[in-house]
């Protein structure tokens, strides 16, 4: 067999994929392709699916030693066969690249979705193990990041799933994770919302255990930054003095090493053996609670606010259950049932949750015109009455 390159170009990300045999009778062709490739296409990000190579030579690696000298950071190698990978690691190729074993290749037709993140899809394989699929063309990085993230939380005492392998879904990847006979959070209130007091007080509960925990300095990326981002994008939206106004009350917050999830709704919380753990571990912070926080107002209120059937399509479930979620949460995490204080905290939160939830809006290019102009009036309504109300955004 003889030597095939192909290459695609997708949101930046250039894929090389290597075939069949690369040796002195090749290499020469297999160079000019490869290095025309990567020059063409301006590319960010440089990816080896090395899937279909067979065999690889000495001249075949000084080829990819020339690749390796047009990147910034080290190309990955993709589906690395167990006899190519041999070779790399013999010859210290793998201190050079970042490099993966060919992944096992499953199927989730006809598998049961248990949760839906941002970036990707939990299916149920069968009662113990279920996999979460990457959606994003540069999955196998997210998936190396978010099981990083993941780590970093199991060591600060925060229960989380950790991944224990990554397998080939179609054309995309996914990590896998043993979790027994799990549900979700949301599940669990869906399938008896009768229940939704005593689930809103587990949901809060476990919420407070894990912004309690805190993180070496550095080892995450601040909230209070990330939001700070979100107000610039959105700042289009405000008025000069209402954007001052919420820099003011951000920046006024100071940085902390508390764990934040980020999307801390209770589809993005599994129960194990009736034990609570967290998932979807890509949005992983450092920082104030108000942080994560703003989500049980973005997840519990915002979105079902003008759109009340917003409640059942995202979260199966009638707006009045999910509106008492956002209702009793509150006292619950700060064990509190001191109305005056319970409306402080609330609108506290609801304005780190407003510019959330105006962030989350103004990127969607596919969004409902005459609802985001609902939502978005109601949201600076909101702001205009609660930003003046408060000189912090602490909770005293």
């Amino acid at each position: 067999m003889g030597m095939t390159i192909t290459h695609t170009l997708d949101n930046g990300i250039l894929t090389v994929s290597l075939g069949g045999r690369i040796d002195t009778t090749n290499a020469a062709e297999a160079e000019e392709k490869a290095l025309a490739a990567v020059s063409q296409s301006g590319a960010s990000k440089l990816i080896l699916d090395m899937s279909e190579l067979e065999y690889i030579s000495s001249a075949g690696l000084r080829v990819l030693m020339k690749l390796r000298k047009l990147s910034d950071e080290p190309p990955q190698m993709i589906n690395v066969s167990s006899q190519i990978y041999d070779i790399l690691e013999t010859t210290g190729f793998t201190e050079l690249f970042e490099v993966s074993k060919k992944k096992r290749e499953i199927s989730v037709d006809g598998c049961e979705i248990i949760g839906k993140g941002f970036y990707g899809t939990v299916y149920r394989i069968d009662d113990e193990t279920v996999v979460k699929v990457y959606e994003s063309a540069d999955s196998l990085a997210m998936i190396q990041n978010e099981k990083r993230l993941a780590k970093t939380a199991l060591i600060a005492g925060v229960p989380t799933a950790i991944s224990y392998d990554i397998v080939k879904v179609g054309n995309s990847y996914g990590s896998v994770f043993e979790l027994l006979n799990a549900r979700t959070l949301n599940d669990v209130l869906r399938e008896d919302t009768s229940r939704v007091v005593e689930i809103t007080k587990q949901y809060a509960q476990f919420l407070k255990l894990v912004n309690s925990q805190t993180v070496p300095e550095g080892r995450l990326n601040s909230s209070k930054q990330q939001f700070l981002g979100y107000l610039e994008r959105i700042k289009d939206c405000l008025s000069s003095d209402m954007y001052e106004r919420l820099k003011m009350l951000l920046d006024s917050v100071p940085e902390q090493h508390n764990v934040i999830h980020g999307d801390a709704q209770m589809k993005n919380i599994m129960v194990v053996d009736n034990d609570p753990m967290l998932i979807d571990m890509d949005t992983l912070s450092e920082g104030h609670p108000i942080f994560d926080l703003q989500s049980v107002y973005v997840t519990y209120f915002a979105f079902g606010e003008d759109y009340h059937q917003n409640s059942m399509e995202f979260l199966g479930m009638p707006h009045e259950v999910v509106e008492q979620v956002w209702q009793n949460f509150i006292g619950f995490y700060f064990d509190t049932e001191d109305d005056a204080r319970i409306t402080e905290l609330r609108d506290k939160i609801t304005i780190a949750g407003c510019v959330r939830f105006l962030f989350l809006i103004n990127i969607n290019p596919d969004y409902q015109r005459e609802l985001y102009d609902i939502r978005t009036r109601h949201t600076l309504e909101r702001l205009e009455k609660l930003i003046y109300k408060y000189d912090t955004l602490l909770f005293d």
